[in-house]
C-alpha cells in the first residue's frame, strides 16, 4: 500500500494494484461560487496529473472535493465513485462512468479493492455526504477517508480498521463551532477503529489560503497536541504527517486475529 499526499483533502491511494485518486484538487485555484474575496486557496506549486488512475473517488459535492477545474483536465473515461451530489457534478463535466454510492453501498473495483460509503460530513441542514471505507480484497488492509471529521457510529462494526485519513485539528467559527472536527472527534474514533496509521487531512499542504473567511476560522489543536492524547490514553496508533507530492509506503503490522 503506498499513499501520496496532493495537498488539502486530496491524495493518490495505490492499494490492490489499483490507483485511487480522492477528492483531487491539482491545478488553477480554489473558489466557492466565484466569490475570491472572501475565500481563495492557491497553490505554492501545481501537482501533475496523475498517470493511469483508475478510479476517481469523490466524498463531497463542494468545490474543495470535487473540483472543476481538475476533473476538466482529468479523463472523462476515468471511473468516479462519488456521493449523489458528487456524481451530479461530474456527470455535468461529461463523465462516461459514473456511480454515486448512498450510503451503505458498495462497489467493487476490478475483482481487487471493495469501497463502502459510509455517513459523512453534513453540509446544511438535511445533506449528508460521504466518507469511506477502502477494503483490499486479497489481503484484508482497510482505509477509512472522511475529510470533515464527522464518524459514523456504525463504523464500529467495521473495527480494526489499519489506515485513517482524517483531520485531527478542529477548524472553529465564532458562533457557529467546529466546521471540521478533529481532535475529540478522531480521538473517538481511534478508540473504536484502532487503527495502526493516521493521517491528518484538509488544513495541510503547499497551499495559501486567503480572503475574509479566513479572519475568523480559528485552529485549535496540534498533531503534536494530538499525538499527546493518543498517549495519555494509552493507544498505540501512529500519526504520519505525508509530506506534499511524496509517495510513501505505508508498513503495517500483521494484526492476530482473536475468537
Amino acid at each position: 500500500m503506498h499513499l501520496t499526499y496532493l495537498d488539502s483533502n486530496s491524495w493518490l491511494v495505490e492499494i490492490g494494484g489499483q490507483r485511487i485518486l480522492i477528492d483531487p484538487w491539482l491545478v488553477g485555484d480554489l473558489i466557492f461560487g466565484n466569490l475570491n474575496w472572501f475565500f481563495k486557496g492557491s497553490r505554492r506549486q501545481e501537482h501533475p496529473i496523475p498517470d493511469n488512475i483508475d478510479l476517481i473517488l469523490l466524498s463531497q459535492g463542494l468545490s474543495d472535493h470535487t473540483h472543476p477545474p481538475t476533473l476538466k483536465q482529468l479523463d472523462r473515461n476515468i471511473p468516479v465513485v462519488a456521493s449523489p451530489n458528487a456524481a451530479s457534478v461530474v456527470r455535468q463535466l461529461s463523465y462516461v462512468q459514473v456511480t454515486a454510492l448512498a450510503h451503505g453501498q458498495t462497489f467493487t473495483l476490478n475483482n481487487s479493492v471493495k469501497i463502502k460509503a459510509t455517513p459523512g460530513s453534513s453540509i446544511g441542514p438535511t445533506l449528508v455526504e460521504n466518507g469511506y471505507l477502502l477494503k483490499e480484497l486479497e489481503s484484508g488492509k482497510t482505509i477509512y477517508y472522511e475529510p470533515h471529521g464527522f464518524h459514523s457510529p456504525q463504523l464500529k462494526l467495521d473495527a480494526p480498521i489499519d489506515v485513517v485519513i482524517t483531520p485531527i485539528v478542529d477548524l472553529e467559527l465564532p458562533f457557529i463551532g467546529p466546521i471540521i472536527k478533529g481532535t475529540n472527534s478522531t480521538l473517538d474514533l481511534v478508540k473504536e477503529l484502532q487503527p495502526q496509521i493516521i493521517l491528518p487531512t484538509a488544513s495541510g499542504g503547499d497551499v495559501v489560503f486567503e480572503g475574509l473567511l479566513m479572519q475568523f476560522l480559528q485552529t485549535v489543536g496540534s498533531v503534536e497536541e494530538f499525538r499527546s492524547l493518543l498517549e495519555k490514553n494509552n493507544l498505540s496508533t501512529q500519526v504520519i504527517e505525508a509530506l506534499s507530492g511524496e509517495r510513501f509506503e505505508v508498513k503495517l503490522e500483521r494484526r492476530e486475529l482473536t475468537i
